[in-house]
């Protein structure tokens, strides 16, 4: 499906994103009533079409990028680190970011690339993340692959899950993945989802007598 495959894409680039969290945060922001419209992309997405900040007598002046609008919608930024980009192609990244309808891409000094798109743009790209994860919580559920594993909780913004599972096959088994998968996609959704401090904390339970046996904190767990 569509949200799985969406989820397992950006997988691998929140790998990088989980390392980079405590040196670099990134920052998303309701900017207030803007106008939003069709974006001209030119297939090869030439260097001119990249909007990039320039630092100039210690003022930065933007070089804006001409945009067909409409009134009366609200925007959303989002600014990722350099880091995340470390071997990408710039121009992929910012053809890709177009085709996937974000109106506005600015490649900052620092390496940094800002993501500037409508609060309803936002809002859709939000549940597609969230569709994403929880299906991932239901395979994981359902799959033989982690046998010991009865049941996922988590609250209302994937901060906190709980991995319900049988303790002596858990501890026996290779199931702890699960949670490495569970808590880079709900970093990966905060991070989207603008919240403040970036932290996901894992409980696992024992099914049988309720006893929370375990935990681990991300992104602390990648830093041991």
């Amino acid at each position: 499906m569509k949200s799985l495959r969406f989820i397992i894409t950006f997988l691998v680039l929140a790998l990088i994103l989980v390392f980079s969290l405590a040196c670099a945060e990134p920052e998303l922001k309701v900017i207030g009533q803007v106008e939003e419209g069709p974006v001209v992309v030119e297939e090869s997405v030439p260097e001119e079409s990249i909007e990039v900040v320039k630092e100039e007598a210690g003022k930065p002046e933007v070089e804006e990028q001409a945009i067909e609008v409409d009134k009366g919608i609200f925007s959303v930024e989002i600014t990722l680190p350099a880091s995340l980009f470390e071997g990408e192609d710039i121009n992929e990244v910012v053809a890709k970011a177009k085709e996937n309808g974000i109106s506005e891409v600015t490649v900052n000094n620092d390496g940094s690339i800002t993501y500037r798109m409508s609060k309803s743009k936002h809002n859709e790209l939000m549940k597609e993340i969230k569709d994403g994860l929880l299906e991932y919580i239901e395979e994981i559920k359902s799959s033989e692959d982690y046998i010991s594993i009865k049941d996922i909780t988590h609250n209302k913004t994937f901060s906190e899950l709980t991995l319900v599972v049988d303790q002596e096959k858990f501890e026996n088994s290779f199931d702890g993945f699960a949670a490495l998968g569970l808590g880079i996609t709900s970093l990966y959704y905060q991070l989207f989802n603008g919240v403040s401090s970036y932290k996901v904390t894992i409980f696992f339970k024992n099914a049988e007598t309720g006893e929370i046996f375990n935990k681990v904190i991300y992104p602390e767990a990648f830093e041991d």
